[in-house]
C-alpha cells in the first residue's frame, strides 16, 4: 500500500489529474486549526489549472498563520532570501492565467513589491466543512478565497483553493511544509 506522502511526492514529481489530486485530499485526515499555527513553505501541484506556475515564478514562498485572526497568505522571498508579504488584494483573480507569460513575472514582482508589501494580515484560519470533512481553512479577508488543508503528517499540508470568482472547472493544489522556527516579522 503506498502511503499518503508517497502518493504526494509523486504528485509534486510527476503531477496528477484533477480527479486523483482530490482523490488524495479526500483521504487525508483533517487539518486542525491550532496545528496551522507556524511559518510553511508552499509548492504546488500540477494538475492542469490555469494559475500553476504563476506563484512559483513570482518568488512565492508560502504562508505565516500567526493566529486565528492573523494569517499572512502570501509570503513571498527576495533572490537575497528575504522575507516579505502582499496584500492580495493587488492580485486581480479575473485574468487569462493560462495565457499569461511566465518570463516577466518576477522581474515585475520586484518592481511592483513597494507598492504591494504589506505588514498587515489578510486573511483569517477558521474550520469549515469542504467535501464533507470539516476541517483547517484560510478565509481571505477581501478575496472570495478559501484555502482548504488537510494534514499529511504533522509537518505537511496538503491543500486546494477554493475561489468563487474564478472562471475555471479546475482547482489548485498545493502543498505546505513547515518550517520550524523560521517565522519572520513582516
Amino acid at each position: 500500500m503506498t502511503s499518503a506522502r508517497e502518493r504526494l511526492n509523486r504528485m509534486r514529481s510527476e503531477g496528477a489529474s484533477q480527479e486523483e489530486a482530490f482523490a488524495l485530499f479526500d483521504s487525508l485526515e483533517a487539518a486542525d486549526s491550532p496545528g496551522m499555527l507556524d511559518l510553511w513553505r508552499g509548492s504546488e501541484i500540477a494538475t492542469g489549472h490555469p494559475l500553476e506556475g504563476l506563484l512559483t515564478v513570482s518568488g512565492w514562498y508560502g504562508k505565516q498563520f500567526d493566529s486565528a485572526e492573523h494569517v499572512h497568505p502570501l509570503v513571498f522571498q527576495k533572490k537575497n532570501g528575504d522575507l516579505y508579504a502582499v496584500n492580495p488584494i493587488w492580485i486581480p483573480m479575473n485574468l487569462p492565467f493560462d495565457k499569461i507569460p511566465r518570463g516577466p513575472i518576477r522581474p515585475a514582482m520586484t518592481l511592483a513589491r513597494p507598492f504591494v508589501r504589506t505588514r498587515k494580515s489578510a486573511a483569517r484560519l477558521r474550520q469549515i466543512e469542504y467535501r464533507g470533512t470539516v476541517s483547517a481553512a484560510m478565509v481571505y479577508d477581501h478575496k472570495d478565497i478559501i484555502d482548504v488543508f488537510r494534514k499529511v503528517d504533522e509537518d505537511t499540508r496538503f491543500a486546494v483553493m477554493d475561489v468563487k470568482s474564478l472562471n475555471s472547472d479546475k482547482s489548485y493544489f498545493f502543498v505546505l511544509e513547515r518550517m520550524r522556527g523560521k517565522a519572520f516579522r513582516p
